[in-house]
């Protein structure tokens, strides 16, 4: 799915709770220079419904900056809301044009019902997401994770799981992703026949 969001370039001396009050909400574009950052700003609504649709460090987005003028891919880097209010107070993106492979975090999708599960089991999820290197247009929107052969007191380990091609996880191999636990009821029972006559 293309993203797209036009960004202006932030007047100097702009004081950030004015712009917010004005409906527009400050940005910061880094990586297209070096170290060198840009401070810019977005429509409140446009950014709303950006957010909406794109994941921090999962999406890429084409971002447009017609007065620079620049433009490119860009991940969405990090979110800044009013820690009660809830509203937007700043977002950052991180261009990924000059870069072969950036690092991204990817949510796992479960597939399937486990064996364990289907015979009373419970399935205790560790990790729903993973750190990856992939090059910019080979993100991947979730990584597929078959759990339907897993049996009670059976682990899935990270260097378990089939990746997409190009990718390369960058986790510790040997972490637990889910496990698939006996069910907790036996231990209930006995409990209960221990009590004094």
């Amino acid at each position: 799915m293309e993203l797209t969001v036009e960004c202006q370039k932030r007047p100097e001396g702009s004081k950030p709770k004015a712009l917010r009050r004005a409906g527009i909400i400050p940005a910061t574009l880094y990586g297209h220079k070096g170290a060198e950052s840009v401070a810019l700003t977005v429509n409140a609504k446009t950014a709303e419904t950006l957010l909406k649709k794109a994941a921090v460090n999962n999406s890429l987005i084409q971002v447009n900056i017609p007065d620079l003028p620049w433009s490119g891919k860009a991940l969405l880097r990090e979110v800044q809301t009013h820690p009660w209010k809830n509203s937007l107070y700043h977002i950052s993106f991180f261009s990924v044009a000059a870069h072969d492979t950036i690092e991204v975090v990817v949510p796992l999708n479960l597939v399937g019902q486990a064996a364990g599960v289907k015979s009373g089991g419970v399935l205790e999820r560790l990790i729903t997401e993973l750190k990856v290197e992939c090059a910019p247009d080979r993100i991947p929107e979730s990584i597929d994770v078959d759990i339907s052969n897993l049996q009670i007191g059976e682990n899935l380990h990270i260097h378990q799981l089939v990746l997409p091609e190009g990718i390369t996880v960058k986790e510790d191999p040997e972490k637990t992703v889910l496990t698939i636990v006996a069910p907790a009821s036996g231990v209930v029972e006995e409990e209960i026949t221990e009590e004094p006559a």
